[in-house]
């Protein structure tokens, strides 16, 4: 069966992370996904002195890669004839570039009145941040991300992942969804814009309830709850390594404390709600830790997992990545690196599952403008003496 997306194009101008998983994820859905690079290649690639950085591979398989000299007209009339047949664009390039290369959102609705500009960057495009140049970093710590990070006797720490870039990216694809489904009824295209800034802020929704409640719960917490009201709740030290525990419901905490041997507690006032544990959470944690002393990871997940109780051992990279769970649910998936380091690149699959279609295949990153010639013919209409004019940057000669 078909994928939701299928007989749909995208023009990916995406670049690092933000663009790329949205492309991404756009191809997973059944798109056809042209990467778009200039002919010195996107961003992503000078991680690397050959060019073909896993990070590369990992966000832009199952796309084909041309490559445009947007500065050129040659290369901005070939952008064109490829919106003329295209349903979205996408772009994290700083709010304004487009449009200063003349092909914005302006110009191409213009040429496409159907078309999806979708563009993401840091802080949206208008309010007082707009112009500031963004990174994942800076939103963290703009956002609050790198405040609430860490312990509280120590520095403001970056999350370990891209957090602001992908959830980001999520919203910019969830944006282009709702606007081709409206399409869909109007016959109108539209322009979507996501900065991840606005994105970051609902993930706060524990800091802000500490705030709000007026509490004196510290910005940092560690691996405890951002709000202090949940107990336990925090990474563990083992014998050989951290396990984490939560004990949401009451059922949770009722089955933990009868594994601990500690059934004394169950119904104890100042210990039989949920509110009650969370201002003592210093004592729960040493309850918790007294049982663990001189237990191994294993041991206590197999434990507390045949009890019904939410845990699970803090793990490491490598671990993640020959993860069997992960393998099953197509979310691995061994693609040839082209770059130095190890022989394959473990690519991502697709998150979102569809009962009426089957997963997407997962093929190689383009190599820079590898279907340039294929998709300014097949798209653009572009015949063989005008490819013959083709210079080496992928855009046709002036």
């Amino acid at each position: 069966m078909t994928r939701p997306l299928e007989d749909v194009r995208v023009l990916d101008l995406g670049q690092i992370y933000q663009g790329g998983y949205c492309g991404l994820l756009l191809s997973y859905l059944g798109a056809d996904v042209v990467k778009v690079e200039p002919p010195w290649g996107e961003n992503v690639r000078t991680r690397s002195e050959d060019g073909y950085p896993p990070q590369f591979q990992y966000l832009n398989a199952s796309k084909r890669g041309i490559t445009l000299d947007l500065k050129s007209e040659a290369g901005r009339e070939a952008l064109e004839r490829l919106v003329e047949k295209a349903d979205v664009l996408l772009e994290n390039f700083a709010t304004g570039k487009m449009a200063a290369l003349g092909v914005g959102y302006d110009r191409l609705s213009e040429v496409n009145p159907e078309l999806v500009y979708a563009h993401g960057s840091g802080y949206g495009d208008t309010g007082p941040y707009a112009e500031y140049p963004a990174m994942d970093l800076t939103v963290q710590a703009m956002s609050g991300v790198m405040d609430t990070t860490g312990f509280t006797d120590g520095p403001p720490v970056k999350a370990g992942p891209a957090v602001c870039d992908f959830v980001g990216a999520t919203h910019l694809a969830v944006g282009i969804l709702g606007a081709l489904f409206r399409r869909a009824t109007t016959g109108e295209g539209d322009y979507v814009e996501v900065g991840m800034f606005d994105c970051m802020y609902p993930t706060l929704a524990s800091p802000v309830a500490a705030w709000v409640s007026e509490s004196d719960a510290p910005a940092r917490t560690g691996n405890r709850h951002s709000g202090l009201s949940i107990a336990p709740y925090n990474a563990y030290e083992v014998e050989d390594g951290h396990v984490a525990i939560i004990c949401i419901a009451e059922r949770h905490w009722e089955s933990l404390a009868e594994v601990m041997g500690r059934e004394d507690l169950v119904g104890r006032e100042g210990w039989d709600s949920k509110v009650e544990r969370a201002r003592r959470i210093e004592a729960v944690d040493a309850a918790v830790e007294a049982w663990l002393d001189g237990r191994t990871k294993g041991e206590v997940v197999e434990t507390l997992l045949d009890a019904n109780v939410p845990c699970a051992p803090v793990r490491t990279v490598p671990e993640v990545v020959e993860d069997p769970h992960l393998r099953e649910r197509g979310m691995l998936h061994d693609l040839p690196n082209p770059g130095e380091g190890r022989e394959e690149t473990p690519v991502p699959g697709m998150p979102i599952k569809f009962a009426g279609s089957d997963a997407p295949e997962v093929s190689p990153a383009p190599s820079l403008g590898e279907h340039t010639e294929e998709v300014l013919t097949e798209v653009a209409g572009y015949t063989a003496a005008e490819l013959d004019r083709l210079d080496g940057s992928g855009s046709t000669s002036e």
